[in-house]
């Protein structure tokens, strides 16, 4: 386990966490949803945030595990760290947050997040943490705007009242939902999806780029 023992997770402020995802998260954006922020710490300083908060649409996603509760699942709706920590960092990370939430808020039943094998990945952290995976979709949300270089989603592009984001040139790629049960009682209304679908659907990257789930092993 190395370092990985030593890091510390604990609740944090939104302004510290935000601050810390608009500089190391890959959008560089947070999502206004969130609203329990976890701060990982090594050395005594921060080098990773995990942000849970409603789901954008929640009454589409509740359906997702059968008679769930208005308020008894959260996504994980931003994750960034540094390179400053060890390696499986993250899936200790999860796992502690985990923890946490069922200790605290044990009227959270079950966490869902989504990989964004468009811009970052397909969700290797999640496999790790123990997430089932439930839906493989094509990205059909983000485009490019050519002015500023951003790559904006629609739902973002509908709150702004951006009148060419149609013409804008769409991002080619897969968004990967994962669920992961803290109630084992819990039964999904979804299917489970094996892993080894991500690389029948071309759907694998790694930090961008087109990887299969063989390849990653050596990264």
């Amino acid at each position: 386990m190395g370092r990985t023992k030593d890091i510390i997770v604990k609740v944090i402020p939104s302004r510290i966490a935000n601050e810390f995802i608009k500089r190391h998260h890959y959008s560089g954006k947070v999502v206004q949803n969130s609203c329990l922020h976890f701060g990982c710490f090594l050395d005594s300083n921060l080098h990773g945030v995990m942000s849970y908060g409603a789901s954008m649409d929640k009454n589409k996603v509740s359906k997702c595990v059968l008679n769930t509760g208005w308020n008894e699942f959260m996504e994980l709706n931003r994750m960034a760290f540094d390179e400053y920590l060890p390696k499986n960092s993250e899936s200790r990370c999860i796992a502690i947050t985990i923890k946490l939430i069922k200790k605290n808020a044990p009227h959270i039943k079950w966490v869902v997040s989504y990989a964004d094998a468009t811009q970052s990945g397909d969700g290797t952290i999640y496999r790790a943490s123990g997430f089932i995976l439930t839906q493989i979709k094509k990205n059909t949300q983000l485009r490019f705007n050519p002015e500023t270089k951003e790559v904006i989603q629609s739902m973002q592009a509908f709150h702004k009242m951006i009148k060419d984001y149609n013409k804008w040139d769409k991002l080619e790629g897969y968004q990967l939902r994962y669920i992961y049960l803290i109630d084992k009682s819990c039964k999904l209304n979804v299917p489970i999806i094996p892993f080894s679908k991500i690389d029948e659907m071309g759907a694998g990257m790694y930090k961008g780029e087109k990887v299969t789930l063989e390849e990653r092993k050596f990264k």
